[in-house]
């Protein structure tokens, strides 16, 4: 996503991934037109933590970071928790929810 690289998202997210953003609820197709039309153009990606746990054949992975990006051509920078949501099908995990919640502190 940092890249706006449509088949690197395709490759690592299941087609039926669900994408949950402040104001908006999407799958696949319509978050990568987020990014490919420039709607979403990220500047900076700030990772200040990031934990992986193990529930079987699902991972939870939470990232705390800044994000900053033009949105709609105006720069912001937000501070968010990140949680993906993988499951393993076969050898390969995919990603099956992507949820941004904005952080206050």
């Amino acid at each position: 996503m940092e890249n706006s690289d449509e088949q690197g998202m395709r490759a690592v997210t299941d087609e039926n991934c669900n994408f949950v953003h402040i104001g908006i609820t999407c799958k696949l197709d319509r978050e990568i037109k987020f990014y490919t039309d420039g709607t979403f153009k990220p500047t900076e990606l700030v990772i200040n933590s990031q934990n992986a746990d193990f529930f079987g054949d699902t991972a939870v992975v939470i990232t705390d970071c800044n994000y900053g990006l033009l949105l709609d051509g105006k720069p912001t920078t937000h501070h968010f928790a990140v949680t993906e949501v993988y499951s393993k099908k076969g050898d390969e995990w995919k990603l099956v929810t992507f949820t941004f919640t904005a952080l206050v502190y």
